[in-house]
């Protein structure tokens, strides 16, 4: 079965650069900064993968912080095209490959990083496995994903009042692990639902050790201005996971 590489949909492209050109979106002021208070406190000297990268603004961040390399692995043409325009760096390399198909030598990395990718991954225990292999003794893996919360239910949603007023957002097959399909900028978005235990117990079964779990919320800073974000306070939109390699 081919691997989903929706951000090569024109339509979904489009609606996706638009919310990320705003520079107020849920990644920057919620999930981005949670990502970064997780990182090793210098990166000077790193070998660094950035699963799913993007358009390679994590990457070119690392290498700004003294990173030695960064591998940027994702499939999308698109964003690779944006990549190689706006973050291209001689210390920096992108591939176009699906993160479940790339291949890396043991010991190759001492810091995997990957934003907002996991819940795209079917098979998350043979990724963490393949992870594990990929750090040196000592390294880090920090990822992000949609929160459980968020995904459980099969039709994503708030339930509202009459007067479109947000009364609160149920959860439901929760225990239900399987594929969603979601609308988002298009129909037909597929994710992979995991209870937070599946999350953390498959970290433990690969042999990493669970440094820090975080499920971002807003400062008072920015709810000052965007009093929206309260809802990320009502129910978890991320959750952000740093595990390391003894």
């Amino acid at each position: 079965m081919g691997k989903q590489n929706i951000f090569d949909n024109p339509e979904f492209f489009k609606g996706y650069i638009q919310l990320r050109e705003t520079g107020n979106s849920y990644n920057e002021v919620l999930e981005q900064p949670a990502i970064h208070s997780l990182l090793p406190a210098s990166l000077e000297g790193l070998e660094i993968l950035d699963l799913g990268c993007g358009a390679g603004h994590f990457a070119k961040y690392c290498v700004n912080k003294g990173a030695n390399r960064v591998e940027g692995v994702d499939l999308s043409e698109n964003m690779l095209r944006l990549a190689n325009r706006l973050n291209s760096h001689p210390q920096i390399v992108y591939k176009q490959i699906a993160v479940e198909d790339v291949h890396f030598t043991e010991d190759s990395f001492d810091l995997v990083v990957s934003s907002l990718v996991f819940h795209y991954i079917q098979d998350y225990k043979s990724l963490l496995k393949k992870v594990h292999s990929w750090l040196k003794p000592g390294g880090s893996l920090v990822f992000s994903c949609e929160h459980p919360v968020a995904t459980a239910r099969k039709e994503q949603g708030w339930i509202m009042d009459g007067k479109a007023n947000k009364l609160y957002w149920p959860v439901d097959d929760y225990g239900d692990e399987t594929e969603r399909q979601f609308h988002w900028f298009v129909d037909g978005v597929k994710k992979y639902h995991r209870k937070v235990s599946t999350l953390i117990n498959e970290l433990l079964d690969t042999g990493f050790r669970i440094r820090r779990v975080l499920e971002p919320e807003p400062t008072l800073e920015t709810l000052e201005r965007r009093v929206d974000l309260v809802e990320a306070i009502r129910r978890p939109t991320f959750i952000v996971i740093r595990a390391a390699k003894d």
